[in-house]
């Protein structure tokens, strides 16, 4: 399986120290084992879907989209706060 990531997603990963890298990793791992491990989103968000984890007691969300060609997107990460509205823009201009 192919991992793509957006140039949004690779700039908050660029800031995470090596712990937290290893358990964004492991989170990864476990959509590509279960890629509906997140809950699908409606209405706007269609077709994208949202990973909730735990790190450093903070809950991130992971935005992720299936690519038919067996490909895997990792849109989007952060905390809670804006998230879906953060989402919707950088969608909407991409």
């Amino acid at each position: 399986m192919k991992i793509y990531q957006s140039r949004s997603f690779e700039k908050r990963v660029k800031k995470f120290n090596k712990q937290e890298k290893n358990e964004l990793d492991h989170e990864i791992k476990q959509i590509i084992q279960n890629p509906s491990i997140g809950s699908e989103k409606k209405g706007d968000l269609r077709g994208i879907f949202v990973h909730k984890f735990n790190l450093q007691n903070q809950l991130y969300l992971l935005a992720y989209r299936v690519v038919p060609e067996e490909s895997l997107e990792l849109i989007m990460l952060g905390p809670h706060e804006n998230y879906y509205r953060d989402l919707k823009s950088y969608l909407k201009n991409q």
